[in-house]
C-alpha cells in the first residue's frame, strides 16, 4: 500500500475514531438528537430495543473499532461495510437539517449532512477497491 493510500486511510478512519470516542465521553447530546427518529424505528421494530442512549453508544463503539480497522488496514472491508452501516443512523439521528427553518443552524447541519455523503463515498472506495497481497483485505 503506498503511502498516499495509507494517509487517506488514516484521514477516513480518524473521523470516526475521533467522533465515536467523543460520543462515548458524552452521548448526552448525540442521544437528544437520535431520539425522534428512535421513537420512529421504535414504534415498527418487531422486537424491544435498548435504551436511547445504550444505541448511541453500541454506534459510536462501533465507529471507534471500525475506523481503527480502516486506520491500521485490519479487515478494511469489513471495517468500511461497518462504518457505512453505522453512517447512516448517525446522519438520520443527527443531521436532519429540513427539519430547521433557513439560517445557521440549517446550513451547519445541511454541511454534516454532505460530509457524511461523501465519507459515504470514501468508505465505498475502500470496500470495492482490488485486493492487493499483503494489505489485511
Amino acid at each position: 500500500m503506498s503511502l498516499v493510500e495509507r494517509a487517506g486511510r488514516l484521514a477516513l478512519g480518524w473521523v470516526f475514531v475521533q467522533a465515536g470516542t467523543d460520543v462515548l465521553r458524552d452521548p448526552s447530546v448525540p442521544t437528544a438528537k437520535a431520539a425522534p427518529v428512535l421513537a420512529a424505528l421504535r414504534s415498527v421494530a418487531p422486537v424491544d430495543l435498548p435504551a436511547d442512549e445504550v444505541l448511541v453508544r453500541a454506534n459510536a463503539a462501533a465507529q471507534v473499532i471500525a475506523g481503527s480497522g480502516v486506520i491500521l488496514g485490519v479487515l478494511p472491508r469489513l471495517s468500511a461495510l461497518v462504518l457505512l452501516g453505522s453512517l447512516g443512523p448517525t446522519t438520520a439521528g443527527g443531521h436532519r437539517f429540513w427539519e430547521f427553518d433557513p439560517g445557521a443552524e440549517r446550513n451547519t447541519q445541511r454541511n454534516h449532512f454532505l460530509k457524511n455523503i461523501s465519507i459515504a463515498g470514501g468508505l465505498l472506495h475502500v470496500l470495492t477497491s482490488p485486493r492487493r497481497r499483503g494489505d489485511g483485505r
